[in-house]
């Protein structure tokens, strides 16, 4: 059975950090491509971070410099650092596990993480 865990959430002010994991189990964890998302009520999830079996990271821009994604192929564990935290940051953070180039893909439940002062 394929698990996707987060953790790490919580509630911060304006300016302050947070670090999420997300562990797996279940798959073959160094095989796979994993990427950060968030949600908010009523919109689409968003594409955060992600990075790949060979540590290539990639962000979106509003995040870039603030945010950063690792892995630990070790624990079977994606992070994503989270610094300078604006409320806009508010959201669910989900994690996704996925095989770049085929249809696999699984994702975890979410974290919530609110800023907020």
């Amino acid at each position: 059975q394929v698990q996707l865990v987060e953790s790490g959430g919580g509630l911060v002010q304006p300016g302050e950090s947070l670090r999420l994991s997300c562990t797996t189990s279940g798959i073959s964890f160094k095989d796979y491509s994993m990427g950060w998302y968030r949600q908010t009520d009523g919109r689409q999830r968003e594409f955060l971070a992600s990075i790949t079996i060979g540590d290539f990271t990639h962000y979106i821009d509003d995040v870039k410099g603030r945010f950063t994604i690792s892995r630990d192929n070790d624990r079977s564990t994606v992070y994503l650092e989270m610094n300078n935290l604006k409320p806009e940051d508010t959201a669910v953070y989900v994690c996704n596990a996925r095989i770049l180039g085929t249809s696999t893909s699984y994702w975890g439940q979410g974290t919530q993480v609110s800023v907020s002062s």
